[in-house]
């Protein structure tokens, strides 16, 4: 275990002396009442959709590789394991229906990088509630300030890269390290970070959803090698983006309004169940069905879409399986207008081998309109043309996406996600009452015990 004494008295600090000393010293209680309203609500939504993907058949198979039997819990499968393998399994499940939370400023999803660690290590030392709280808010800040602050390059994903440094950072506030060994474990956790490829996700490979359960277990190993006396470089985050993944990083942005502006706060949730690169498009058809019936496939000639560089990258038609439906926008809008809905059901293989659905998406055609993209990340507008065949049109636009905290969904959406996605393995009455006890767990007194027993509940099915 490394020293409590500062060993680089002989150099002035730097960005990550400053980060560190912060992520050493988070406090759930101290933040103001709407962020930790918030944080609650983002444990939710994770813990949500975790639960939902520990139904698909490839997570389970997984899962029953890990053993059975130990102190952190398998959300969803009604059993415990090591808390490695629970790390790597709950953060494998919380991708596997793109339903997870995300900022639009880090552009990825923090929240799944770090609870499934934070989770794991708390029940492995039996940890209190305020504390797990505290770590969650480590490392959502420290993760998402670092993607905030780099341009990781345009063929990588963004799960399993900054997201691992979150997850270190958080099993070290768990660990209570002060801030020289806090960054320590920072500067390691770095170095384990993986270089993930876009195209498994537009191609449908599922191994992409393993990133965020490998950030979470690396997370876990950070920690370890810092306690064994392993070191890391002096800045490894400024070598691994400003260098490596990505060659852009600015310190200053990392800092930015640290401790009083917080990036939890500025977060999205997703009720579309797909990528999110796609919601501003399914934005703008909503906004065309609150003003008239949505037409029938057979009455659509075709429908073009102008979107921002990201979205126009999601073109493929035919998508081959569930994942790779999720990050294709014509898919995403032709089952949107054949099922009438964008949920988890309208991206299930059965959707995907829809003949009405596959023929729609055939008259999709998806392009980058240079100016939507300059409005980024403020904004990720789309504009949809849909033209029938009698010749007339449907236009819808979208700037700020649905769920930002420009706009944002009401608590009452975001209950009947909860629900929704926890339906896949618990009862309503059960689902309910972990949801009020995961609003409550802030609360004085709130036990991490009784609450993680009620994640361990077994599956209906």
């Amino acid at each position: 275990m490394p020293t409590t004494d500062d060993p680089c008295t002989d150099r002035p600090d730097d960005y990550l002396d400053t980060l560190s000393r912060f992520a050493a010293g988070v406090e759930f209680a101290a933040l103001a009442p709407p962020a930790r309203e918030q944080t609650l609500w983002i444990l939710a939504d994770t813990i949500a959709a975790i639960a939902a993907g520990s139904a698909e058949p490839e997570l389970r198979a997984l899962a029953a590789m890990q053993g059975d039997g130990g102190a952190a819990t398998l959300i969803g499968l009604g059993r415990g394991a090591g808390a490695d393998a629970a790390a790597l399994v709950n953060g494998c499940a919380g991708t596997f229906l793109e339903m997870d939370e995300g900022n639009r400023f880090s552009r990825g999803h923090p929240a799944v990088h770090v609870i499934p660690a934070a989770l794991a290590l708390c029940e492995q030392r039996q940890a209190p509630a305020a504390l797990f709280l505290s770590a969650l808010v480590t490392g959502y800040e420290v993760g998402s300030r670092l993607g905030a602050a780099s341009k990781l390059r345009a063929a990588m994903h963004p799960h399993g890269t900054w997201g691992t440094i979150g997850a270190a950072a958080a099993c070290a506030r768990i660990a209570g390290l002060p801030p020289h060994a806090m960054r320590e474990c920072i500067n390691i956790g770095a170095s384990l970070s993986t270089a993930t490829s876009k195209q498994t996700m537009l191609e449908g490979g599922l191994v992409r959803n393993v990133y965020a359960g490998l950030s979470n277990r690396s997370g876990l190993l950070a920690l370890q090698l810092t306690d064994s006396g392993f070191t890391g470089e002096r800045d490894g985050p400024a070598s691994l983006f400003g260098k490596i993944v990505s060659e852009h990083f600015d310190t200053a942005e990392v800092l930015r309004g640290l401790g009083q502006t917080w990036h939890l706060m500025q977060n999205y949730f997703k009720l579309h169940s797909c990528c999110r690169f796609n919601h501003g498009t399914l934005d703008a058809i909503d906004a065309i069905a609150a003003l008239t019936a949505l037409p029938r496939p057979e009455q659509i000639a075709h429908i073009a879409v102008s979107s921002y560089a990201m979205a126009a990258e999601l073109s493929d038609p035919a998508p081959r399986n569930t994942l790779a439906a999720k990050f294709s926008l014509p898919f995403a809008v032709a089952t949107r207008l054949v099922n009438g809905s964008s949920a988890m059901a309208s991206f299930s293989w059965d959707a995907v081998r829809d003949p009405a659905v596959l023929a729609l998406a055939q008259k999709v055609r998806v392009q980058e309109d240079p100016a939507m993209t300059a409005r980024l990340p403020l904004e990720r507008p789309a504009r949809v043309v849909i033209t029938l065949r009698g010749g007339g049109t449907l236009v819808g636009e979208a700037g700020v996406n649905r769920g930002d905290d420009a706009s944002p969904y009401t608590r009452d959406e975001l209950r009947g996600k909860f629900m929704n996605l926890t339906g896949r393995v618990w009862s309503a009455a059960h689902a309910e009452q972990l949801l009020g006890a995961t609003l409550a767990l802030g609360d004085p007194g709130a036990s991490l015990a009784q609450w993680s027993a009620l994640l361990r509940r077994l599956p209906l099915t």
